[in-house]
Parts: structure tokens; C-alpha cells; sequence
């Protein structure tokens, strides 16, 4: 760093935005979504992500409360989320409830954002659900969310949207409110802490 050059700052320091892949299913479509998500999120200026996949955090413990230690230190250090989630049975998959419900002060006072997809309703049922949990937990969810209804035929064998144009403008308009309150949050965090 040149000498002249000033440190970040909260307000200049990019906002590490943890995505969390939902599903764990055999055979599951997220890690598609997953990839597109985190490639558009690559190209949104002033955002380093840390990607969490349920299928990989397993607790180690079946016991009520039991935590994820590899997981709740990055769910304390992100500034903002994005839920990557499918709809099963008109809602979100158990090991995503899971996740959520194994951690608490992790959430307080961030935003999150969500990415669902799904058959004819894209997992929107899915993110209704997930929008009363978190507003339990004292999370900000952002309005805007990127859907995709019949993933599987939205995509190419390669992984790509047949017709990026959409979910791009949708992902970007997402990503932007969720810098938005995310900045504005973690600045209001570190002028008051949540609940003190």
C-alpha cells in the first residue's frame, strides 16, 4: 500500500457478503444456480463473497443447538447474506432451517438477500417463509430477489441461462440493494451496536 494512499475504511472496504447454497439433496440443481450467482457477484463492484454450502457444513452433532463451528466464525464476519434455495413442499429444505436456526447473533442487523428456484412458483414460497425467519432473527431481507421458475429448462448444458438478459438485470438490481443496506448497516453497527 503506497504510504499516501489512506487505509480502508468501513465505508471504503468491500462488503464481504456470505452466499449460502440451501440444498443438499443428491442430484441437486443449486450448485448450477450457485455458479451463476457467484459469477455475477464477482463482477459487482466493491463485493467479496464467501460461499457456504450446507452439503459440505454438516453439523457434528444431532443435538438441539448444537453450532457449525466452521461455519458460524464466517457467518459472524460476512456483512450481508444471499440464500441460494430451492422450494420443497412449498417451503425451504430442512438443512437450510437448520443452518439458520443453529445461529443467532450471526444474523442481527445484516441484510439478506435470496436467489430461489423451482418448478412453476421458483421457489418463491420458498423465500416467503425465509423472510419470516429472518425477520425473527433481527435480519433486514432486501425486496428484490432473482427467481427462476422451471430452472432446470432455464439453463444450458454448460450451466449458462439460455437468456441471461433477465436474471442478469434482476441479479444486478439485488446485488445493489444489498451493498446498499449492507453498507448502511455495518457502518450503523460499528457507530452502535445491535441491541446495547
Amino acid at each position: 500500500m503506497d504510504i499516501d494512499t489512506p487505509a480502508p475504511t468501513a465505508s471504503t472496504s468491500p462488503l464481504k457478503v456470505a452466499v449460502i447454497l440451501g440444498s443438499n439433496r443428491e442430484g441437486r440443481f443449486g450448485p448450477v444456480v450457485a455458479e451463476w450467482f457467484l459469477d455475477r457477484a464477482a463482477g459487482h463492484p466493491d463485493i467479496e463473497t464467501d460461499f457456504i454450502d450446507v452439503a459440505e457444513s454438516e453439523a457434528p452433532s444431532h443435538r438441539p443447538g448444537a453450532r457449525l463451528p466452521d461455519v458460524a466464525p464466517r457467518l459472524a464476519q460476512a456483512d450481508a447474506f444471499v440464500v441460494l434455495t430451492p422450494e420443497y413442499n412449498h417451503s425451504y429444505p430442512a438443512p437450510l432451517k437448520s443452518l439458520i436456526d443453529r445461529h443467532y447473533a450471526e444474523w442481527q442487523a445484516k441484510p439478506v438477500a435470496f436467489v430461489s428456484y423451482g418448478g412453476i412458483s421458483g421457489g418463491l414460497r420458498a423465500v416467503e417463509h425465509l423472510r419470516q425467519v429472518f425477520a425473527e432473527l433481527h435480519a433486514v431481507s432486501v425486496r428484490d430477489t432473482v427467481s427462476f421458475h422451471n430452472a432446470g429448462a432455464l439453463f444450458d448444458d454448460r450451466g449458462r441461462p439460455k437468456d441471461p438478459a433477465p436474471s442478469d438485470a434482476a441479479a444486478k438490481t439485488m446485488l445493489d440493494q444489498l451493498s446498499w443496506w449492507g453498507r448502511a448497516l455495518r457502518e450503523a453497527r460499528e457507530r452502535h451496536p445491535y441491541g446495547a
